[in-house]
């Protein structure tokens, strides 16, 4: 990596004058950068410019230590002291990334090295006195078509569509409005304080929004309140949303609506694969004079005609061409948390198409819909944001940089956070809650059922968890006999309880033979299978229709074959079906009396489906995130149920399935404080990983504690 940079950059020389003191040159530069960052991940704040610094620290800390090493100049003290100096900023390194083993891939001689880097990389340099020749100007050749580009395809309907309207000119009348130069702000890093205003609490997120004009949509049906603001925003002009309403409110008609109100078609709708149909129905009924097609495939069978053009991920790279070509007037993107990770090529293509309709489309709308905005960490706003033009990579644009210019102030001034928060807020941002909006929603409540695992699976997922516990206890006691030299320590080091999870939780050479916290819980999912559909049985004879939850195909399997047992007909949404047979099996559960089940792929059913007909569900198997849980309880607990909405959550007793249980419970809620103004902490689904393996290990050390005391 360091030479890559070295040919990259150039090389640099040494503005010459007095003597180099040790407070001279790069290392005290290092050293205080370094230290910065230590910090930042102390804290837990690993975002993006961090781990920048920690790359380029890593760099010229290699480059700095290969030039004392050839510099014969010095005397053989002199390079000593500095390649010691050296030494202790590579500890702070090592120490850092065994808080987060996330940075190690940072220190890769293959690692990418992006422009920010480079740009802070000589900032660093000329900070230490150092001569930076200017970059030349790098040229790219014609790269050959990606894979993605040579399945794109053009649906003929739409070559009909050209052709019958071959005068179709783009508008780039935005284009010069959305152009703002920083003035106040120019040169400071504005994206990550952007994203620590949203880590402080504070009230509810939500823009103001104007009285509704009517509680009625095109199709007749009425509109609750909260929906009608959002609509009548969009009809007074407002064009960029990110709807984050709790699960159940209605975030699909309030769309529909307001492309209606703006007169944005044609309209794209991306979609999780499990809900095209369902989209296609709601727009049916809310806005029915307006035709909706459904894109499967390749395209062959769509309208290209259709005002709303319904496609889902999966399939989307085939056809960001044509659609990039169409004259979007505007863009939805459902479960829009599926593109956190802007590197992924589904967030790549939601991101382009977003770019293309904003520069030749003079004020789209754009709207990012999702229950849970949050799913790991704060930086899930990110991609959102860019999908919105609230920002690009490196930066605040357009109206959301004007605004905060307008404030006055900069990171560094006290008060900025709050104003910038609220700018944020006010370029979009709706989140509303149950609690406030649908008050006449009846309650919900999750209760864990404990069931035992006694027989053969029960006793091998003991002698697994006992068998990870001892792996653990191992690396922890040579790690600790390296740091004290085979010398007695008294209790338990917590410190390195944490950093010995986090190193099995990043490990990818565990033997196959061996269990790890991911195939642990998979087998306690199959265990669990068979007693968690006896109970929904029960509950089926006893209170009516039961939605089950699972997350792997061979629980569900032992689900479906336990209730044929039983006599109980069952419904099965899964995520190798098609559209139409999803849709078969919904309607199904829903229509039928004698269909007392539905037995739900958690990835597949967890989100955008209607399942209210039932007021009670299983979940035999747990979600790493509260998110995920929370979405699949809102297939039941939503906006036209009128029966109190249970959860039964099975729980084996006995086993790390048990803890795993506290620990989503107490990691409830990761958009309540970005969002809802709940004082609760932010915390990832990597920290319940972690937490279930520091629990192993916590108990198997204060086993060994008492065996040596007794």
């Amino acid at each position: 990596m360091a030479r890559g940079a070295q040919r990259q950059n150039g090389a640099r020389t040494r503005t010459r004058g007095r003597p180099r003191q040790d407070n001279d040159g790069i290392i005290p530069v290092l050293a205080r950068t370094v230290r910065e960052v230590e910090s930042e991940v102390q804290r837990g704040r690993v975002l993006p410019s961090i781990r920048t610094k920690f790359q380029v620290v890593g760099l010229l800390m290699r480059e700095e230590r290969a030039r004392v090493k050839a510099d014969e100049a010095q005397s053989v003290t002199r390079r000593a002291e500095e390649l010691k100096r050296l030494d202790g900023i590579a500890t702070i390194l090592a120490t850092t990334a065994a808080r987060d083993t996330s940075l190690l891939g940072l220190l890769a001689d293959d690692a990418a090295i992006s422009d920010h880097a480079r740009s802070l990389r000589r900032e660093l340099l000329r900070a230490a006195g150092m001569q930076v020749p200017e970059e030349p100007a790098r040229t790219r050749e014609p790269a050959e078509p990606t894979a993605a580009e040579q399945r794109q395809v053009v649906p003929r309907s739409v070559v009909s569509r050209r052709l019958a309207n071959p005068f179709l000119e783009p508008d780039y009348s935005a284009a010069a409005k959305l152009a703002v130069k920083p003035r106040r702000l120019a040169g400071w890093e504005l994206i990550d304080p952007l994203l620590k205003s949203f880590e402080g609490g504070g009230e509810l997120s939500c823009k103001d929004l104007p009285e509704p004009v009517t509680t009625r949509g095109a199709g007749g049906l009425e509109l609750m309140p909260h929906q009608g603001r959002l609509v009548a925003a969009a009809a007074a002009g407002h064009r960029t949303f990110l709807l984050a309403d709790e699960p159940g409110l209605g975030k699909t008609a309030q769309a529909l609506l307001a492309a209606q109100a703006a007169g944005a078609y044609p309209l794209l709708v991306v979609v999780p694969n499990v809900v095209k149909m369902n989209w296609a129905r709601e727009a049916t009924l809310w806005t029915p004079r307006h035709p909706a097609t459904v894109v499967h495939g390749d395209g062959e069978t769509i309208d290209g005609f259709a005002d709303i053009i319904i496609v889902n991920y999966e399939v989307l790279d085939r056809h960001v061409g044509w659609l990039g070509e169409l004259g979007l007037r505007g863009m939805v993107v459902d479960e829009a948390h599926y593109i956190k990770n802007p590197k992924s090529q589904r967030s790549r293509n939601v991101l382009q198409l977003s770019e293309r309709i904003r520069t030749r489309t003079a004020n789209p709308l754009l709207m990012a819909l999702t229950g849970t905005p949050l799913v790991n960490d704060i930086e899930d706003f990110t991609a959102i944001w860019q999908f919105l033009g609230w920002v690009d990579e490196t930066k605040p644009v357009g109206e959301l940089m004007a605004a905060l210019e307008e404030i006055g102030l900069t990171p560094a001034d006290r008060g900025f956070s709050a104003a910038a928060r609220a700018a944020v807020i006010d370029r979009g941002i709706v989140r509303r809650r149950k609690v406030d909006v649908a008050t006449d929603l009846p309650s919900r409540r999750v209760s864990d059922v404990p069931v035992e695992i006694d027989d053969e699976a029960g006793r091998s997922i003991r002698a697994a968890e006992q068998s990870l516990a001892r792996r653990l206890l191992a690396r922890y006691e040579r790690v600790l006999q390296a740091r004290t030299a085979g010398g007695v320590v008294e209790g338990v080091d917590h410190v390195l309880v944490r950093q010995v999870a986090a190193w099995e939780r990043a490990n990818k050479t565990t033997k196959k033979s061996e269990d790890n916290v991911f195939t642990m819980m998979r087998r306690i999912g199959q265990a669990k299978a068979s007693p968690a559909a006896d109970y929904a049985a029960q509950l089926a004879r006893s209170a009516g229709k039961v939605v089950f939850f699972a997350k792997h195909i061979d629980v569900m399997d032992t689900a479906e074959a336990t209730l044929a047992k039983r006599g109980i007909r069952y419904a099965s949404i899964r995520g190798d079906q098609t559209a139409s047979v999803r849709q078969k099996h919904i309607d199904a559960f829903t229509n039928d009396p004698d269909v007392a089940v539905v037995v739900c792929s958690l990835t597949a059913a967890g989100v955008g489906i209607n399942l209210q007909v039932a007021s009670n569900l299983v979940l035999a198997e747990l979600s790493w995130t509260h998110a995920e849980q929370t979405q699949a309880i809102d297939r039941v607990h939503r906006i036209g149920q009128d029966e109190p909405v249970t959860a039964w959550r099975i729980i084996a007793a006995q086993t790390l399935d048990t803890r795993i249980a506290e620990l989503i419970d107490s990691k409830a809620g990761l958009a309540a404080r970005a969002l809802d103004g709940a004082d609760q902490e932010i915390s990832d689904s990597s920290d319940v990983h972690i937490e279930a393996l520091v629990t192993l290990l916590e108990g198997a050390l204060e086993e060994r504690i008492s065996r040596q005391a007794s």
